[in-house]
């Protein structure tokens, strides 16, 4: 059995990992209070007492508008650590799996992004995870980089399902942007196929990868969906209509991708699979979220 450190064990993704991973291994899990990633010596120590045969990383700096305000810790967590971790990983012999974003394009081409596409990342949340991904790949040989986008699952703090949900809750009508296209992704999905990963490992497929559920969305698509699938539950909710707006109209710190779709062929053929369609895991994951 394979002992996986994986970083940012308390976020929506690192809790889904940690339900999954035992299932092939011994799974060593630390979230902030065990390590501070702005500090790389607590990165190597933490790393030579696990004694990994792999580690994943989910940690990140996610606030993509805070970011804005705060690039130095955006930077540290996102671009320095990544590349420590890779360092201790090549000392180690070990793979690293590391959790990137679409947001490292800047979402102009229009079709789905590949993973050999220029980057051209537009805010400080984008630039510091394609450091991170450019760290890694200067620092170790045995990597897999999955970008992933639209994140969203049952655990951690929040995100866009439950935030539909909590206004959803109390208002009758919402506005929300239609203009910028994506495709949502179930964490149990991404989870599943970092498992995968981890098993599959060969330095041969090293490299970067795209995994998103499959299907395309507008984030107005995406609330619409929410709710539709949340009242077929039964969820309480008052809400009566969403109301699309512009890119415009919701002014935020960062510049966001208008369309951030990325290819899914290439880990598709690692895998052997396509990833379930959008709504198949929004639909999982209300379910598991309605249940609690």
């Amino acid at each position: 059995m394979k002992r996986i450190l994986v970083t940012g064990v308390n976020g929506q993704l690192g809790e889904e990992l940690s339900g999954i991973l035992p299932t092939i291994g011994e799974v060593i899990g630390v979230g902030r209070a065990e390590l501070d990633l702005t500090q790389p010596e607590a990165i190597r120590q933490v790393i030579n007492e696990a004694k990994p045969d792999v580690i994943v990383n989910s940690a990140a700096y996610t606030a993509v508008d805070k970011a804005e305000s705060e690039p130095e810790l955006a930077n540290a967590i996102n671009a320095i650590a990544p590349g420590i971790i890779a360092e201790e990983c090549e000392k180690l012999a070990i793979p690293l799996i590391h959790v990137s974003t679409d947001y490292v394009f800047d979402g102009s081409k229009g079709s789905p992004y590949q993973d050999t596409d220029p980057t051209n990342p537009l805010s400080v949340y984008g630039k510091t995870k394609l450091a991170g991904e450019i760290a890694i790949q200067n620092s170790c040989q045995n990597y897999i980089i999955v970008r992933t986008a639209w994140v969203y699952g049952v655990g951690g703090k929040g995100n866009f399902v439950k935030t539909m949900l909590r206004l959803g809750k109390d208002r009758p009508e919402i506005r929300v942007v239609a203009d910028q296209i994506g495709s949502p992704t179930y964490t149990l999905d991404l989870a599943n196929a970092i498992t995968q990963l981890i098993t599959l490992f060969q330095p041969e497929i090293a490299g970067i990868y795209s995994y998103t559920n499959s299907g395309v969305a507008s984030w107005y698509d995406f609330a619409v969906a929410i709710f539709e699938e949340a009242k077929l539950l039964g969820w309480d909710l008052q809400i009566q209509r969403v109301v699309p707006i512009t890119t415009p109209e919701y002014p935020t710190p960062a510049t966001r991708p208008a369309y951030s779709v990325l290819a899914g062929e290439k880990i598709s053929k690692v895998l052997g699979t396509f990833a379930p369609h959008w709504r198949q895991g929004l639909r999982k994951m209300l379910t598991e979220l309605y249940a609690q």
